[in-house]
């Protein structure tokens, strides 16, 4: 299935709303890594991890992938790049509000 860029925003960003599912993807992103082994340090039941993963593969960010009796779960980095994109348009506005605070600091002190 195909989704708008709409609902792929939507879907990363209700993804990326859960610390678990955050932690997740920071576990896998260096390596791919079992199911098991992704379940190994939260204290929640494998069910419910499984649950975490369905989510982030709904939302494009992981892929499972069957390796014999194992379901291997890798990052798909390249998904961020929509949430990156949209979030970089705000940036702006960040920078300006961080420069004008950094000088009523920097004229305190004068």
């Amino acid at each position: 299935m195909v989704k708008s860029s709409t609902a792929q925003l939507d879907s990363i960003f209700h993804a990326l709303s859960d610390p678990t599912r955050r932690s997740i993807l920071r576990v896998i992103a260096g390596k791919e890594k079992t199911v098991g082994e992704i379940a190994r340090p939260y204290r929640i039941s494998l069910a419910a991890v499984s649950k975490h993963l369905k989510v982030l593969e709904s939302a494009d960010l992981i892929t499972r992938e069957r390796q014999g009796s194992f379901q291997v779960v890798r990052l798909k980095a390249q998904s961020l790049k929509t949430a990156e994109e949209w979030l970089s348009y705000y940036k702006q506005f960040w920078n300006e509000r961080l420069d004008a605070l950094q000088n009523l600091f920097e004229g305190d002190k004068e």
